[in-house]
């Protein structure tokens, strides 16, 4: 698979890359974590991204690839208030801890990237959290400091000096950051990661969806109808499943500035597919367009803010 300059890193990732959230959610038996990880690695994404707060998604991946630690980009996030840590959410201690505790369950001595998961703006402002990120830098437990998040506050954070990596929720239902976020990113020439880049398969009824999938999903449900979007009008030749999740893949790819897009997934199979839409490139301008337009024309006067 082919590289991209993930900004200003110096690193270089794979256009697709696993989200380590399904995993820890789903409760995901080991051996099936490590054959999908494995699977993607081998076909050479070297991307994986994960979260403190993703319950053992961690420790599933050190099992799983941990070593194969050299050959992959890692990612985790921190800051929200976590069961096993007595300290305050966003506080300097309770980042200082959860870096030193993502270390301990990733079986690892260094994180390429630790991200901000998702702190509101006065947070952002204060600065201690991001401070502290800083000291962890330059301690050398991590490489890179980023922050993951939406809308204005990401845009503020990509502003910030110290950040070079942001991860931002972009996909066919979800494009208010293609206006708020990325262009502040390509500015700083920051690595982004697209979060939810199918759309958590909204055009599926919420029946089909399982668990958290199903939450998430609704509000992006409810703007896929309104956007009476359908893969036969970008040129697909039916309304599969499989014809979904290839055109809002390649959807997120094609966007500008867009280094990557982090799929989870606790199937082998859905790997496969994953990869097979990611080689075909990103989507032709013109079908990117044709969404783009409806999504603007469905969202009328509405905001339709980027979903945390």
């Amino acid at each position: 698979m082919t590289k991209r300059p993930f900004g200003r890193t110096g690193l270089d990732v794979s256009p697709l890359g696993f989200g380590g959230a399904p995993i820890g959610y789903l409760n995901t038996d080991q051996q099936q974590a490590a054959r999908t990880i494995n699977l993607l690695l081998d076909a050479g994404v070297n991307l994986v991204d994960t979260a403190a707060a993703y319950e053992g998604s961690e420790s599933i991946i050190a099992a799983a690839v941990g070593h194969r630690r050299d050959q992959f980009v890692l990612v985790s996030k921190c800051g929200p208030k976590l069961p096993d840590l007595p300290d305050a959410a966003w506080s300097a201690a309770l980042i200082a801890a959860t870096v030193d505790r993502s270390l301990a369950r990733l079986k690892t001595d260094r994180l390429d990237v630790m991200l901000l998961h998702s702190c509101n703006l006065a947070t952002l402002q204060q600065g201690d959290a991001l401070a502290e990120l800083i000291k962890a830098r330059d301690a050398g437990k991590i490489r890179f400091v980023g922050y993951s998040g939406d809308n204005d506050t990401a845009a503020f954070a990509a502003n910030l000096p110290e950040v070079a990596v942001v991860q931002t929720s972009v996909n066919i239902a979800d494009q208010a950051n293609i206006d708020i976020v990325l262009p502040v990113a390509r500015r700083k020439n920051l690595g982004v990661i697209a979060k939810r880049p199918i759309a958590n398969a909204a055009w599926k009824d919420p029946a089909r969806q399982p668990g958290f999938y199903g939450d998430y999903a609704s509000t992006y449900s409810r703007r896929l109808a309104r956007m009476e979007l359908k893969p036969q009008d970008v040129g697909y030749a039916d309304d599969s499943d499989d014809a979904w999740s290839e055109l809002a893949l390649r959807f997120t790819l094609a966007i500008p500035g867009v280094t990557a897009a982090i799929v989870g997934t606790t199937n082998p199979e859905n790997a496969k597919k994953n990869l097979a839409a990611a080689e075909k490139g990103p989507l032709a301008a013109e079908m990117v367009r044709k969404i783009r337009d409806r999504y603007i024309t469905a969202r009328a006067d509405e905001s339709w803010p980027g979903q945390g």
